[in-house]
């Protein structure tokens, strides 16, 4: 199994909280986190200000923004190779902020597109796959195994603190100084992730088996990413339930409830926010008591918990009636709920995965898994455009419900629900879990 980040010297004795290495890593990601959100009101403003864009316009910059997913099994088994992957996270960081940078530059010159809007969407999106599939391997040096869902607890905090706070924050900026103005903050946040990344010391080399030889196919070592998903018990059921669960809560996507609140539950615009900030802030809490609950039920139950309390919420904001008091506070609340579920669901399972996965495949399992979890939402947020259509908001919501419940069905014949942490207590669990 992997070695975690106890082999970094002073790692143990300090702990997360006064370990330099974290703070700055986990520094670099909150900063980050707070210029997406930033950009996520940037880019459509962009497009609907300066460009005049409609929404299929609109819509086909959303889905650009997720389309290099679909690569990242390929781009992991490339980036397993590499020795430094530090390095990578730096450069995919510089890159994202060099493409969004052309932006400003083009708004100050007159010369904005949409074309270049969508280059834009997709080379960044390329550039956080990157990204992405050198982060697993970085984290397991950095993080000792028995803190994984304490450091992912913090580090999904920030990003829940964000989506709090941050869509005020670039309300406020857009308004103050133009969207692609606004655009320049994200990319200074990239930046800054590069150079307090760059300040992390952290011993890359891999102590899980080495990776394959240089001779080695690409395609066959992303098809060996695969296989390893396939064949591993707990991967295999968490991929399925993570994929049906991404699929089922795209189908009644934030634009759907969005819709639904203000056309069937008449909300104005004001309370509709107000709702979604709520729902925030249980994504923050959830993030906070991840690691009180996995202690308290185990890692394996924590997970199957969140996956049913992630979309079951769905259900109850269907069935929203009443005074306006009353259908603002059942949004709120169903929002809030889902939120404490996707956390105590991703955080628990992100730590579980950094336990189970060999350091010579983490770059490229993370690359097979995100292609399949991350490439399903585009089909579910077009399917639920269809049922939506076909028999209404308030039964789309419900059916996404049920579906996304279901999702727990994957985890209960797996071994998942038995495992209690990710700390080599779990020694024995382990090796009964190897393909």
């Amino acid at each position: 199994m992997a070695a975690s980040g106890a082999d970094v010297p002073g790692v143990m004795s300090r702990g997360l909280g006064r370990d330099r290495g974290f703070r700055r890593f986990w520094a670099g990601h909150t900063v980050s986190q707070f210029g997406d959100r930033i950009t996520e009101l940037a880019l459509p403003l962009i497009a609907v200000e300066s460009l005049d864009a409609t929404a299929g316009q609109i819509a086909w910059l959303t889905a650009l923004i997720w389309t290099p997913n679909l690569l990242a099994i390929v781009l992991g088994a490339w980036v397993d190779q590499r020795p430094d992957k530090r390095r990578l996270m730096i450069v995919a960081d510089v890159l994202r902020a060099a493409f969004l940078l052309s932006l400003p530059l083009a708004w100050l010159l007159d010369a904005v597109t949409l074309i270049q809007l969508y280059a834009v969407a997709v080379l960044a999106g390329a550039a956080g796959v990157l990204f992405n599939t050198a982060y697993p391997p970085f984290f397991v040096r950095l993080v000792p195994r028995e803190a994984y869902v304490a450091a992912n607890s913090r580090l999904s905090a920030s990003r829940s603190a964000s989506q709090v706070a941050g869509p005020a924050l670039g309300g406020v900026l857009v308004q103050a100084v133009t969207a692609p103005v606004a655009v320049v903050v994200d990319a200074l946040t990239f930046l800054a992730s590069a150079l307090l990344i760059g300040r992390v010391p952290v011993d890359e080399e891999p102590r899980g088996g080495a990776p394959d030889g240089p001779g080695v196919p690409l395609l066959r070592r992303a098809r060996e990413g695969l296989a390893f998903v396939v064949r591993h018990p707990v991967l295999r059921a968490t991929l399925g339930c993570a994929a049906t669960v991404n699929f089922f809560t795209f189908v009644a996507g934030t634009g759907l409830i969005v819709l639904y609140a203000r056309r069937d539950l008449a909300l104005p615009p004001g309370t509709i926010g107000l709702a979604l900030g709520i729902g925030a802030t249980g994504a923050l809490l959830g993030a906070l008591c991840a690691p009180a609950v996995s202690r308290r039920l185990g890692v394996g139950r924590t997970i199957v918990v969140g996956a049913v309390l992630f979309p079951a919420p769905l259900a109850l904001a269907a069935t929203a009636g009443g005074p306006l008091w009353l259908r603002a506070g059942t949004l709120a609340g169903a929002e809030f709920l889902s939120g404490f579920g996707v956390m105590l669901f991703d955080v628990n399972l992100n730590s579980l995965q950094a336990g189970v996965i060999p350091d010579a495949l983490r770059s490229r399992v993370a690359g097979a898994y995100s292609t399949i979890n991350y490439g399903i939402r585009p089909l579910g947020a077009l399917t639920g455009g269809a049922l939506a259509t076909t028999f209404g908001l308030r039964p789309t919501l419900i059916a996404a419900a049920l579906g996304g419940a279901l999702s727990a069905l994957w985890l209960l014949p797996s071994p998942v629900p038995s495992l209690r942490t990710v700390t080599g207590d779990d020694a024995v669990a382990e090796e009964r879990m190897r393909p």
